[in-house]
């Protein structure tokens, strides 16, 4: 899952961005809404975690302007101001959820994981494949009933290959879905997680590569 995390309180974005990416989830960050524009114009993110309280563009105009974009990204305000008719504004200007500040981390992945099955195909709550099985909300895989010593990107790399139920997907759109911003598209990283992944899944083997093409689970 690619995630926007726009934020000016530099340390709170860093920590939510921190929180997120050992959740697995490929988190760019934006402190103000003029970066938030340029981004979303460049990407199609699933989430994007906007608070309305931003210097440049405001964070209500930055939510305008993706409503009126083809890509449907989901929205999750974050706010300070906690009262109801905050909530409701919020809500009217198209956001998806709304969770005031503070707020308990694990809430937040929790509704980021929400929005971010909205945002996408419907998918089953645990995807399978042969005797492969991942559980994405407890970040869980398993083969033959054995759980898989898989880290927070080979877990995401997994999810994105089985969701994607037997279509060929190429190294770019990985590094686009799984990565952040900071991934150097130049590099064999995709590659070489694919391989430490196949290892790790065991015999016989489960992730095919289909030449020039990317990779596929039938």
């Amino acid at each position: 899952m690619r995630v926007l995390v726009v934020e000016d309180h530099v340390r709170l974005a860093d920590s939510v961005a921190r929180v997120l990416r050992r959740e697995g989830m490929a988190v760019d960050i934006a402190y103000d809404g003029t970066v938030a524009v340029d981004l979303t114009t460049e990407t199609d993110y699933d989430v994007v975690v906007l608070d309305r309280d931003l210097p440049g563009v405001p964070g209500d105009e930055v939510c305008r302007r993706l409503m009126r974009e083809p890509a449907r990204t989901r929205v999750l305000m974050l706010t300070a101001a906690a009262a109801v008719a905050d909530r409701v504004e919020g809500l009217t200007l198209g956001a998806d959820d709304y969770l005031p500040k503070p707020f308990a981390y694990p809430e937040l992945v929790a509704r980021i994981r929400a929005l971010g099955r909205r945002s996408q195909p419907a998918a089953p709550p645990v995807l399978t494949s042969g005797d492969l099985t991942l559980d994405p909300a407890q970040r869980v895989a398993t083969r033959a009933g054995s759980r898989l010593p898989l880290n927070p990107k080979e877990l995401a790399v997994l999810e994105y290959l089985l969701a994607a139920a037997g279509r060929v997907v190429s190294p770019e759109e990985l590094l686009e879905r799984v990565w952040d911003a900071a991934a150097d598209p130049f590099t064999t990283t995709v590659k070489a997680t694919v391989n430490r992944l196949r290892s790790k899944l065991g015999e016989p083997a489960v992730i095919e590569t289909v030449p020039r093409a990317g990779y596929r689970i039938a």
